[in-house]
């Protein structure tokens, strides 16, 4: 039997088909999971990377050639009722979730000289209350003798200094404070909750130049690729894992900073 057959999962941010989100998916899926995921095309459309029209339905096919039960949505999570539509959703067309993975996240560059109120209040939007709400009624409506799972995406902050990138490092770090408060509030509930780093990750934003400085930073001699996190993952929402909580887990390689 596979690991996580009979569950269901709702995996935010999976627009691209090289990202994490998209990693995340096939990974659960292969292991029984039936899959919701969102994506936000016009976030990626005006990132360097962009992303293709066709990228999330290609996506959908390819985890229903693996077996299980998928569904999708493009969500804006900025609005703030769509954390609420998004649970209901998913028990709608798949039944009610025993994971989520806030995968989403919104990030650009900018330091104290160049830093925007407005800049600072998108980041804020997708990273922090977008997670927080989703959480929220993604546990308001759990039955606590599922066993359920939240798995949120960080990015090392408290590791050290991310010069260059200061509303990301901000909202992410309040990510980890979430994890670690919500872990003991949900527990009763029979619901982990932990945060997963998975740091410099090759998800088609890395130029060549970037690849070079990074690659000897790893003892593995190699850039992290997005099915590394995912297994990680994999794990974390298995029946395995279930006394793992308010944890955040550095699965970055052994990246030296």
């Amino acid at each position: 039997m596979k690991v996580l057959q009979g569950k269901i999962a709702i995996i935010t941010g999976a627009s691209r088909l090289k990202g994490i989100g998209a990693a995340i998916c096939k990974e659960l899926a292969a292991a029984g999971c039936d899959i919701f995921f969102t994506y936000w095309k016009e976030y990626d459309k005006e990132m360097p990377w962009e992303v293709q029209e066709n990228e999330p339905a290609s996506l959908k096919q390819e985890l229903m050639d693996l077996g299980v039960n998928v569904a999708s949505m493009e969500l804006d999570l900025s609005l703030v009722d769509s954390p609420k539509l998004l649970v209901e959703q998913v028990s709608k067309e798949l039944g009610y979730p025993d994971i989520l993975i806030n995968n989403a996240a919104y990030s650009t560059n900018n330091d104290y000289r160049n830093l925007k109120a407005e800049v600072l209040d998108k980041h804020y939007l997708i990273n922090v209350r977008a997670t927080a709400m989703l959480s929220s009624h993604f546990a308001r409506g759990f039955d606590k003798n599922k066993g359920g799972r939240i798995v949120n995406i960080t990015s090392g902050q408290f590791q050290g200094p991310m010069p260059g990138e200061v509303a990301y490092a901000t909202t992410k770090g309040a990510v980890d404070a979430l994890t670690i408060t919500l872990s003991a509030e949900l527990a009763p509930l029979g619901i982990t909750v932990n945060s997963i780093n998975p740091g410099p990750t090759d998800t088609g934003w890395m130029t060549e130049d970037i690849k070079e400085q990074l690659a000897p930073r790893f003892p593995f001699g190699r850039i992290g690729e997005p099915k590394d996190v995912a297994r990680t993952i994999k794990y974390l929402v298995s029946e395995e894992a279930q006394w793992i909580t308010g944890q955040i887990i550095h699965s970055e390689g052994g990246f030296r900073r």
